[in-house]
């Protein structure tokens, strides 16, 4: 069956970034991907200190194929290193360097440890970030810390798709230590984000911004009411009165035509229409 093929080849991939996790500790290591080419299985390898992994004159990544041609059955193995851009906005390298601190330092110091990383992550730019160490600390009876910082979804196809979420184990003297971090980061698109343009403000800043240059200011022209167009027509017949002569003034009146007046029906015609 193809299910069982897919099934099959998904649990490989597994079991080799398991693999990979456990010799690659105090490294930096990030996250691995698996990639299939034409000429092989390619597997890119995200870590912050690559120079690490390659080792002296590559010894480390000959080792590497070479026990993921035995274990794993891989013919052609091409292992690929990239280097992580910004370390404080990755999970994996951020727990990974609260573990090592422990071990380190001990408990004594895990709220140092934890409000130090917490303030690098957020200078960063991340949006939010949230550690839970739980394990005996700093007595040896069993309890969870947590440290928050920002806005972080915990519920929704954000916190599934785009947080961040990584889990490491510290082995200290009094036992075991997990370290749980979910690290949300910048440029994410949240879905009640809203954000409002205000057109008008804007035009108003860019004319000051032309009056400061020394640019003529453009005042809009008033608009003309009814009140101010009767005054300017009768302004107008007014000059017009002034400047004609009383000769003109006679000639047009009798250049007037009077109207015609039809006479009156006489009744003495009419009866002798009637016989």
């Amino acid at each position: 069956m193809i299910e069982r093929k897919f099934i099959a080849q998904k649990t490989k991939e597994y079991q080799i970034q398991e693999y990979i996790n456990e010799n690659l500790k105090n490294v930096g290591h990030s996250h691995t991907k698996m990639v299939k080419t034409p000429l092989g299985e390619k597997i890119v390898l995200y870590a912050s200190r690559p120079g690490l992994i390659v080792g002296r004159k590559g010894q480390n990544i000959k080792e590497l194929t070479k026990t993921l041609k035995k274990r794993f059955g891989l013919e052609n193995p091409q292992i690929e290193i990239s280097e992580v851009t910004d370390i404080n906005l990755d999970a994996n390298i951020v727990a990974e360097r609260i573990a090592n601190s422990l071990e380190r330092f001990g408990t004594q110091k895990f709220k140092a440890i934890g409000h130090r990383v917490m303030e690098d992550v957020i200078s960063a730019g991340a949006l939010g970030i949230e550690i839970t160490i739980s394990g005996k600390i700093p007595s040896s009876r069993a309890k969870s810390w947590r440290f928050y910082s920002g806005y972080l979804k915990k519920c929704g196809n954000i916190a599934i798709v785009d947080v961040d979420k990584a889990y490491v184990q510290a082995k200290l003297k009094t036992g075991v230590v997990g370290i749980k971090v979910s690290l949300m980061p910048p440029g994410i698109k949240l879905p009640d984000k809203v954000e409002l343009i205000e057109e008008k403000e804007e035009k108003i800043e860019e004319v000051s911004e032309e009056n400061k240059e020394g640019k003529k200011e453009i005042k809009p022209k008033a608009k003309k009411t009814a009140n101010t167009n009767a005054r300017t027509k009768s302004n107008v017949v007014e000059k017009e009165a002034e400047d004609k002569n009383p000769d003109e003034e006679k000639a047009e009146k009798e250049s007037v035509i009077k109207p015609h007046k039809e006479p009156a029906p006489n009744v003495h015609d009419e009866v002798k229409n009637e016989d």
